[in-house]
């Protein structure tokens, strides 16, 4: 599991799935703060006060937003000490908002229901004293104006700070053609610290102290420094980083040696993780873990000096497909961490975006500091060189748009927008929110007017399909692992479910589930690239999007559609391609269509080669759903969704969510997933407390 990079504690793998959830939810948004890696002990607390107050993570616009004192934030009441030097009360600070005009419904335009202006909007914010206007994003060009064959006077959002009330307000004044929102930090790594559920303290007063020296060694027994080591025990775990020598001391309050219930050693790069359930740990002596090198497994001997394809490139059948076949042409943007260009697989990559520091240094996206990134384009379209990995798209035009860490639901929207500008074609986002954006589901419904696929993880947390994975406008990608590609000892062992069918499939316990579910694709112990030049083997839903992104690439360059019917940008042109995908997809795993949707993928099938043995679907059973109606998303928005089980759903059927027929059809089995997306109040990841492991998001 990567280091929290705002911090936090690591909770036990003992208490269920896997996660790696998000940055903390909108509920306690705005807080990066924090304590940073150290190569000591370190029982961390996620959260913390942010020096400057700045909501967007990076320098989007101006400053402000900081704590506030005074009448109007201070909900401590009088402050006998206001004036002490270097003291403040700690009150609510001013939030940060997106607002932009509300797009009106299909077919409502001539009922009089016409969107605000941006340009009048945005001025009228400008001119109000109580409002702080940080960001404004709107089409840049004539391409983004107009691409999705609407006017670009009403597109724009503009990020403002601003109270509570203040945006409360304004929601009133808008009359239904203004959303307010907040602007909601989204989730890469795994925020391993939130908020307690109770009031209450796991914090000892006193008792046994248990402290432990580990040492970490590699080959030969090397020592391996900045590997990440954590002891759990019955109440708070301890974390910390090992130093130079390849050592960590840890300390466990309230523990003593029979109570540690698990060991964790996660390696920075090119070993696989290790993990040991009930250690027998000494407090005297030093405790040495060796850990495994990747080109130890035999399906990666002679790796990185030798290429190899992963065993993910493998199931979908990429190492089969023609070395013709590499996806020329097409442009394929990763929203994420940035990329690190210094890795040999990845230093063909010439453009990007850095849209957390857009106004200091927009060129900053080849920097990587978290390797998230860099492990998905490496999937996607690492170079075909002599080492290392080939990714499934070789030679399609990269575009990198940095977001983490700190990214915000408005940037993501910057994001979107630079897309639609460099008419990208398929995008990946391995990445998630607390709670359904309708600002951000007005974008990704442009861009997909605009003729550009978004590809989604589902998330982490073991439970329902998190947003915007939920969005009916996307294709939203569970993780299947596979038995006999890790080591028994490693971390990649604790993803295993029950549901192993007879090749050694399985749906991962952590891969979110529910009807949202279009495909899976593999997500435990996937070997990637990650800064500077290194390889490491991760597991998550974040890695399971890339092989899908990879393959959607290939299938708009090569598949005969896209050369003739479809060739033309636009919403038919998506969704042709995320039918084409389905179709050929395969059943794995013995666990139900919620878990791995049609299935795992086939690259052959995907780009017309072959046909799906076996399959034969009608038509009209998987016909193009198109664009869901604004009507519909409002439903999404505020209503539980009732399934039309009883009737075929195929084109102009009503169908407010966008659902295929065969999801529907077995909906009827299924109920547990009637609240879709995020269940209003849960934290982003597994409301039953986080787990611990290597996962991207």
């Amino acid at each position: 599991m990567a280091k929290n990079p705002y911090g936090g504690a690591p909770a036990s793998p003992d208490t269920g799935a896997s996660t790696d959830g998000a940055s903390s939810e909108s509920t306690v948004d705005d807080n990066h703060g924090g304590a940073a890696r150290n190569g000591g002990s370190d029982q961390r607390q996620a959260g913390g006060s942010e020096a400057g107050g700045a909501d967007a993570g990076g320098t989007r616009g101006g400053g402000g937003g900081g704590n506030s004192s005074g009448s109007t934030n201070n909900s401590g009441g009088n402050n006998s000490n206001a004036n002490d030097a270097g003291r403040t009360t700690v009150g609510a600070r001013k939030k940060q908002f997106i607002i932009t005009p509300r797009q009106a419904p299909d077919g409502l335009q001539t009922m009089n229901f016409q969107p605000l202006q941006f340009s009048v909007l945005e001025q009228a914010l400008r001119n109000s004293a109580d409002i702080e206007v940080v960001d404004t994003i709107a089409p840049e060009s004539v391409v983004g104006a107009l691409a999705d064959g609407i006017s670009g006077s009403t597109h724009g959002v503009l990020v403002a700070r601003m109270t509570d009330q203040k945006a409360g307000l304004l929601h009133q004044q808008g009359q239904g053609r203004l959303i307010v929102e907040q602007d909601q930090h989204l989730g890469l790594m795994d925020a391993t610290r939130r908020q307690p559920a109770l009031d209450s303290s796991l914090m000892p007063n006193g008792g046994p102290v248990l402290s432990a020296v580990v040492s970490v060694v590699g080959k030969d027994g090397a020592p391996l420094a900045d590997a990440e080591v954590s002891l759990f025990g019955s109440m708070l775990p301890a974390t910390g980083t090992t130093d130079a020598s390849g050592q960590v001391q840890l300390s466990l309050l309230g523990e003593t040696a029979a109570t540690v219930r698990g060991l964790y050693v996660q390696p920075k790069a090119d070993y696989w993780s290790f993990y040991q359930r009930d250690p027998d740990l000494s407090s005297e002596q030093v405790n040495v873990v060796a850990l495994r090198a990747l080109s130890d497994w035999p399906a990666l001997a002679g790796f990185p000096a030798q290429r190899a394809f992963g065993w993910g490139q493998k199931a979908m059948r990429l190492d089969q497909l023609p070395g013709s076949y590499r996806g020329a042409g097409v442009k394929v943007a990763v929203i994420d961490s940035g990329v690190a260009t210094t890795h040999r697989n990845l230093n063909t990559i010439r453009a990007g975006f850095d849209v957390i520091d857009k106004l200091s240094n927009p060129d900053g996206w080849n920097v990587d500091t978290l390797g998230h990134g860099s492990h998905c384009a490496g999937l996607i379209a690492a170079a075909d060189i002599a080492s290392g990995i080939r990714g499934f798209a070789p030679d399609a035009e990269i575009h990198v748009c940095k977001l983490f860490p700190g990214g915000q639901i408005s940037q993501l929207i910057d994001a979107l927008e630079y897309c639609i500008d460099k008419q990208i074609d398929v995008v990946n986002l391995s990445l998630g929110g607390a709670d359904t954006s309708e600002a951000l589901e007005q974008q990704i419904l442009r861009a997909k007017r605009a003729g550009i696929a978004c590809i989604v993880a589902a998330g982490n947390s073991g439970d329902a399909v998190q947003y915007p994975a939920s969005s009916p406008n996307v294709l939203a990608v569970a993780a299947i692992g596979k038995l006999d590609e890790f080591p028994a000892d490693s971390y990649h062992a604790q993803t295993l479910d029950s549901n192993v069918d007879a090749n050694g499939y399985f749906a991962a316990k952590f891969s979110c589930h529910g009807p949202q579910i279009a495909v899976c694709a593999p997500g435990v112990a996937i070997t990637s690239c990650v800064p500077p030049n290194n390889f490491a083997a991760w597991d998550g839903t974040s890695m399971a999007a890339p092989h899908v992104t990879g393959l959607a690439a290939l299938t708009l360059a090569h598949h005969p559609d896209f050369q003739s019917l479809y060739q033309t940008r636009g919403p038919d042109r998506v969704e042709r391609l995320f039918q084409l995908i389905k179709l050929s997809a395969r059943r794995v795993s013995l666990g139900d269509q919620s878990r791995t949707g049609y299935g795992l993928p086939d690259v052959l099938v995907a780009v017309g080669l072959q046909a799906q043995p076996g399959t034969a679907v009608a038509q009209a059973a998987v016909a193009p759903q198109g664009l869901m109606p604004q009507a519909g998303l409002a439903a999404m928005l505020g209503h539980p969704y009732v399934p039309n089980v009883g009737g075929a759903i195929g084109p102009g059927a009503a169908d407010p969510y966008g659902l295929d027929a065969a999801r529907v059809a077995y909906a009827a089995y299924a109920p547990w997933y009637a609240p879709l997306g995020q269940l209003p109040g849960w934290q982003f990841g597994n409301p039953r407390g986080p787990l611990y492991g290597r996962n991207g998001w």
